[in-house]
C-alpha cells in the first residue's frame, strides 16, 4: 500500500498496516524531522522492522535533496538474514511503484568468518583463525614476495578483486545482498566479497551490520570513521545496549594471558634481532615515522584493530621518546607485564579506581600514563613493521595492550578489580585482574556526537526513562505504544504459591527449600497435560536449572512430564543448544509436543522465537536478577548512584524486569499467535517489581490473575485455550480495527497527541 503521512509518501509492501506500525512511523518521522534521536518500544510481533525500514526508505525517496543513509545495527547474524530479507521485499515494491528513482544498494556486513570464500582460509574454527589466515595471504608484503616468488601463497578472490578496485570496476550493481548472497556474488566475479562490502559501505544506501561496528572502538576505528553526519542509526533489540557498551570497554587478564604475552614478547625480540640484522632500514624508518606522530594511512587488507579508547587526538600526538625504538618499547612491556603478574599473586579482592592503577605502576616499574596510553598503536606499528602474519598468536599481548590504553586514557568511569578466586568456587585459585568499565554512556556518546539521529527500539524498554539517564542523552521523542489486538491472544499470570498454598519464589533464602522445588516441579507437571504442542521454561541460572532438574529426577516429577511431553535443555555449549533446539521443533511438529528449559542469561533467551506451536507456554521460574555479590556490579552500581543517581534497587529490578519481559516476549510472534505467560515468583505480585514490566504485557494482566496457586493456573490456561481454539476475525470484530487498509488510512482523523480517531 502507498499512503500519505504528513508530507512524505510512504510504500509499504503489504495490503494492511498495523495502527501502532502507523503511530511508530508517525513518532520515527517526527525525530528525523527534528534531527535528533529517539527511544521508541513496540511490543513483539508488531512489524517493527518493516516499518522502521518503509518509514527511513521512503524519507530517504521524499527528500532527494537531503538524502539520509540507514546504518541499521543488529545483535545477531540471524537477525541481520531477516532485517535483509524484510528490506528485498519492500525494495522489490519500491521499485515497482516509485520506479527506477527507488533504485539503492543495501548490504549485510559481517566478518570475515562469514564471508570469506577462500575455502583454505574460512575452514578455520574460529573468528581469529579466519583473519589471520586472510592476512597470511593478503598482507601487502606477502604479496609484495610473491610477486617476486610464484610459490608464496596468496589468495585468488582478494587479488582479483585488487585488480577490479585499481581498474575502478569494483563495485556493486543496485539491489539488497544479504551475507549469502555477497558470498554468491564473490564467487561467481572471483572477487573477495569481505573487502568488496569493506569498500562498499561508503557508497551502500543501507548498511546492516553488528552492534560492535559502531560500539566497540576497535572495529568503529576501521569499519565506521568514514560515515558522514546525515545517517541514520538504528539500533534494534536495543534493551540490553549499555551492556554491550560496557563490554565494549572492559578487558580481563589472567594469569594465561600474562604467560601468552611473555612469549609474544620473546618471539618480537627475537624478530627484531634478525631484522637488525638482515634490514636495520626498515626500523629507523619506523623510528623517524614515531617521531612525526602516529597518524598513517594503512592498506586495507593491513589495517588490524583500531586504538581502543576514543579520542581522535591520540592519533595525532607523537609516540613518547622512551617507547619509539623496538627494544625499548618491548622493555617496557615486560616490566608491565612482570607488574601485572606481581598484582595478581594476591589473596585478597583488591579494587582502585585507574588514576591509582597508573600511580602504582609508575611507582614500581617506571611507566608514566603517556606511556601506557600509547602502548596499544606502538604495539600496531611494531607488527607491521615485523610482518607479523598470525595475528591469532598474539591475542595475549593485544589484550595486555589494550588493558594498558584503556587505563592511560580514562581516569574516570572504570575501576580495577582483582580477585584471587571466584566466588562461587573459593577453593579453585583462579586470579583475574578485570578493567571494567561502569560508565555505558562513554562508548555510545561518539554515535550520539556523529550522528543526526539514534534511534534505540526494542519490545523491551520499560521503564523508558530510565535509558536516558544510563546513556547520558536527551531524546527529542521516547514512546511506548501498545499492541492492538482483535482478541486478547496474550495471557499473563502472576502465580505466588502452589496448590499447598506454600510460597514459590527463587529468593535466595528460598530457593533450595524442597517445597519450592517440588511446587515448581508439580506447576510444570499440571501445565504439561494441559498445555498443547510447545512448553518453554526460563530459569534464574545455569546452576539453580542444573540444581532442580536433579532434584525433579530424583523425586520422579522429571519422569512424569516426560510421559507428557518431551524434555530438551539448553547447554553452555552452542553446538549442543542448536541441536536441542532442532530435535525441540521437531517434536512439536509431529504433535508430540515438547518442554525446552532454559536460562534466563542465556543464548536462547535473546535471538530465538518460540511462535506459533513452538511456545504455547512461558514460564519464567523466578525473577533474574544479575548475581549480586559480583565485585563488579557492585562497583557499577556504586557508580550508577554517584554519577546519575540512579538507586542500586532501582537498576537491579530494572535490568531483572527487562530480562524476564525478554523471555516471555520470545512466545508472541505475530498477532493470530497466541500465548500464555506465567510470572512463577511471590515477588511479581509487588507493584514495584510488576510496573517495571512493557505497558503491552500489563495491559493484559488482570487484577484476577495476580495472585494465584497452581490449581487456579491451570483452570486459567483450560478456559484461555477453549477460548483461541474458536475461530476469530483477522480484520476486528467489536468495532476494533486492528488492520487498516489504505480507505482506512485516507479517511482517518488522528488526535491531538498523535492517537488514531477511526
Amino acid at each position: 500500500m502507498k499512503f500519505q503521512l504528513e508530507d512524505v509518501t510512504i510504500y509499504f509492501p503489504y495490503d494492511n498496516i498495523y495502527p501502532e506500525q502507523y503511530q511508530y512511523m508517525l513518532e520515527l518521522k517526527r525525530a528525523l524531522d527534528a534531527k535528533g534521536h529517539c527511544l521508541l518500544e513496540m511490543p513483539t510481533g508488531t512489524g517493527k522492522t518493516i516499518a522502521l525500514l518503509s518509514l527511513i526508505t521512503s524519507y530517504r525517496l521524499s527528500k532527494p535533496s537531503n538524502p539520509i543513509k540507514l546504518l541499521y545495527c543488529t545483535r545477531t547474524v540471524h537477525e541481520m538474514e531477516k532485517t535483509l530479507a524484510e528490506l528485498k521485499l519492500l525494495y522489490n515494491y519500491q521499485l515497482q511503484h516509485f520506479g527506477p528513482g527507488a533504485r539503492m544498494l543495501a548490504i549485510g556486513l559481517s566478518s570475515r568468518k562469514n564471508l570469506c570464500v577462500n575455502p583454505s582460509v574460512v575452514s578455520a574454527e574460529n573468528r581469529d583463525s579466519v583473519d589471520a589466515g586472510c592476512r597470511k595471504l593478503t598482507a601487502s608484503w606477502v604479496r609484495a614476495i610473491a610477486v617476486e616468488n610464484p610459490n608464496i601463497p596468496t589468495c585468488s578472490f582478494y587479488e582479483n578483486y585488487d585488480a577490479a578496485d585499481k581498474a575502478g570496476t569494483s563495485t556493486l550493481p543496485a539491489g539488497v545482498y544479504t551475507l549469502q548472497e555477497l558470498r554468491l556474488y564473490g564467487k561467481e566475479k572471483g572477487w573477495c566479497p569481505y573487502f568488496l562490502a569493506r569498500h562498499m559501505v561508503q557508497q551502500a544506501n543501507v548498511v546492516v551490520y553488528s552492534y560492535q561496528y559502531l560500539l566497540d572502538p576497535k572495529v568503529a576505528g576501521i569499519i565506521s570513521k568514514e560515515m558522514e553526519r546525515e545517517c541514520v542509526v538504528v539500533f534494534d533489540e536495543a534493551h540490553n545496549i549499555d551492556n554491550v557498551c560496557i563490554e565494549a570497554l572492559s578487558v580481563s587478564v589472567r594469569k594465561q594471558t600474562l604467560e601468552g604475552a611473555t612469549r609474544n614478547l620473546s618471539r618480537m625480540s627475537n624478530e627484531i634481532e634478525r631484522l637488525k640484522a638482515t634490514d636495520a632500514g626498515r626500523l629507523r624508518v619506523e623510528y623517524n615515522r614515531l617521531v612525526e606522530g602516529l597518524a598513517q594511512r594503512l592498506p586495507a587488507q593491513d589495517v588490524w584493530l583500531a586504538n581502543p579508547a576514543l579520542p581522535d587526538d591520540i592519533m595525532k600526538e607523537a609516540v613518547p621518546g622512551n617507547i619509539r625504538k623496538a627494544e625499548h618499547f618491548l622493555s617496557v612491556l615486560r616490566r608491565f607485564v612482570q607488574y601485572l603478574n606481581g598484582r595478581l599473586e594476591t589473596d585478597n579482592v583488591e579494587k582502585e579506581g585507574p588514576v591509582a592503577f597508573v600511580a602504582s605502576i609508575n611507582t614500581q616499574v617506571g611507566i608514566d600514563q603517556k606511556m601506557l596510553k600509547f602502548c596499544y598503536d606502538r604495539l600496531h606499528s611494531l607488527m607491521l613493521t615485523l610482518e607479523i602474519t598470525d595475528t591469532d598468536e598474539f591475542l595475549h599481548i593485544q589484550t595486555v595492550c589494550d588493558l594498558a590504553t584503556l587505563v592511560g586514557t580514562y581516569s574516570r568511569g572504570f575501576s580495577i578489580i582483582i580477585e584471587p578466586y571466584d566466588e562461587r568456587m573459593p577453593h579453585i585459585p583462579d586470579p583475574v585482574l578485570q578493567l571494567t568499565c561502569h560508565d555505558a554512556s562513554l562508548a555510545i556518546k561518539p554515535v550520539f556526537e556523529r550522528f543526526q539521529s539514534v534511534v534505540i527500539t526494542s519490545g523491551t524498554l520499560s521503564p523508558i526513562d530510565l535509558y536516558p539517564r544510563l546513556l547520558n542523552f536527551n531524546p527529542v521523542v521516547s514512546r511506548s505504544f501498545k499492541m492492538s489486538l482483535t482478541r486478547d491472544c496474550i495471557c499473563p499470570m502472576v502465580l505466588t504459591r502452589g496448590s499447598d498454598q506454600l510460597p514459590v519464589s527463587t529468593k535466595y533464602d528460598l530457593r533450595s527449600d524442597p517445597g519450592v522445588e517440588k511446587n515448581y516441579g508439580k506447576l510444570l507437571l499440571e501445565m504439561v497435560s494441559v498445555v498443547p504442542d510447545g512448553v518453554v521454561c526460563f530459569f534464574v541460572s545455569y546452576s539453580y536449572m542444573d540444581g532442580i532438574v536433579n532434584s525433579w529426577h530424583e523425586s520422579g516429577i522429571l519422569k512424569d512430564i516426560m510421559q507428557h511431553k518431551l524434555v530438551f535443555i539448553e547447554t553452555q555449549d552452542v553446538v549442543e543448544t542448536t541441536l536441542a533446539l532442532d530435535n525441540y521443533r521437531k517434536a512439536c511438529d509431529s504433535g508430540r509436543g515438547a518442554v525446552f528449559f532454559s536460562v534466563a542469561r542465556g543464548k536462547v533467551a535473546e535471538g530465538i522465537d518460540f511462535d506459533r506451536h513452538y511456545g504455547r507456554l512461558v514460564i519464567m521460574f523466578g525473577v533474574p536478577f544479575q548475581y549480586t555479590l559480583s565485585r563488579i556490579l557492585l562497583a557499577r552500581l556504586e557508580y550508577l548512584r554517584e554519577t546519575f543517581q540512579i538507586k542500586e534497587g532501582d537498576f537491579l529490578t530494572f535490568d531483572a524486569l527487562r530480562q524476564a519481559a525478554q523471555c516471555v516476549g520470545r512466545v508472541i510472534r505475530s498477532k493470530a499467535d497466541y500465548g500464555m505467560m506465567i510470572f512463577a515468583d511471590k515477588r511479581y505480585s509487588r507493584h514495584d517489581k510488576r510496573s517495571k514490566l512493557p505497558g503491552w504485557i500489563l495491559s493484559h494482566l488482570r487484577d484476577a490473575h495476580l495472585n494465584l496457586s497452581t490449581d487456579m493456573a491451570v483452570y486459567i490456561a483450560k478456559e484461555f485455550l477453549r477460548k483461541m481454539a474458536q475461530p476469530y476475525d483477522k480484520n476486528g470484530a467489536l468495532g476494533k480495527k486492528t488492520l487498516l487498509s489504505q480507505e482506512d488510512l485516507e479517511n482517518m482523523i488522528t488526535g491531538p497527541d498523535g492517537e488514531m480517531l477511526l
